[in-house]
């Protein structure tokens, strides 16, 4: 792809998400023509059916699955997805995944089964992830953050090192087919500590408290989330917050040539942005 990157249409699914806004600015900038794919624009996980329109023609696709990797569905929706974009001659594709995640392997290997030239970056958890989804409404509306990670340390990873690092396996011709990246940020904090960080950020009181996974599968219930995607976020919580993440990867330095991003650049750009202002 390197020699013709102009001509390189890559599809982007969850373009308006966390990692796909990002992936789309990145591949932008690398020279990428970037097509969109959101329900917006007439694409849905959900129906095959609204695939091919999204997928004719593309020679690249980022997939992100929504919600979680994890989900019931996700391993089967992302190799027919893969399989679809294959039999349209779509054959680069770059898929999502979350590091230490038992269900999260079932999605790998259904792309590893599509015939696809497959690159899979697996990320640690993102530091956009306080900043814009749910959490973010909880911490600057309450100024505290219910969640249950306890004591265990994490390496935020900046969601926009994420985009640097899909369009430069992109960008690289075959160098990254079959390759499995693992991004983190650069140092392991604790749920409480990035809270604290991003307070000091925001010139406000912000709390951690927190709870057993499954008192938050009970909170998840009560905001309406569906009772079989909050038992999956419950077992996934289980497995991602036990400490086995608590280590750096080297993904970002072996793509990218560069250091990740730093919590605490992204606490003062967020807050600088209004993210946590009442």
């Amino acid at each position: 792809m390197t020699e013709n990157k102009r001509n390189t249409t890559v599809v982007v699914t969850g373009a308006s998400g966390r990692t796909g806004s990002r992936v789309a600015r990145s591949a932008e900038a690398a020279g990428l023509t970037v097509r969109p794919a959101s329900r917006t624009r007439g694409f849905d996980w959900q129906d095959p059916s609204t695939w091919p329109q999204v997928l004719q023609g593309a020679d690249a696709a980022y997939l992100v699955f929504p919600s979680d990797i994890g989900a019931p569905g996700a391993a089967e929706a992302i190799g027919a997805l893969a399989r679809e974009a294959v039999r349209l001659g779509v054959r680069r594709l770059v898929l999502l995944s979350a590091r230490g995640q038992d269900r999260a392997r079932d999605a790998e290997e259904a792309l590893r089964a599509s015939g696809a030239d497959w690159t899979i970056v697996r990320a640690a958890w993102f530091a956009q992830n306080f900043s814009e989804g749910p959490l973010v409404e909880e911490l600057r509306l309450s100024g505290e953050l219910v969640f249950p990670a306890g004591e265990v340390r994490e390496p935020f990873v900046d969601v926009r090192d994420i985009g640097d690092v899909v369009a430069t396996t992109l960008t690289e011709g075959d160098r990254y087919v079959g390759e499995t990246v693992t991004v983190s940020g650069p140092r392991l904090l604790t749920f409480g500590e990035a809270v604290a960080e991003i307070g000091r950020a925001a010139g406000r009181e912000l709390a951690y408290r927190s709870v057993s996974a499954r008192e938050y599968g009970q909170r998840l219930a009560e905001f309406g989330v569906p009772e079989e995607e909050a038992d999956a976020l419950v077992e996934a919580f289980e497995q991602l917050l036990d400490g086995r993440n608590a280590y750096l990867s080297d993904g970002v330095q072996q793509v990218l040539g560069r250091e990740p991003g730093d919590f605490t650049t992204f606490a003062r750009e967020a807050a600088t942005a209004g993210s946590w202002k009442r």
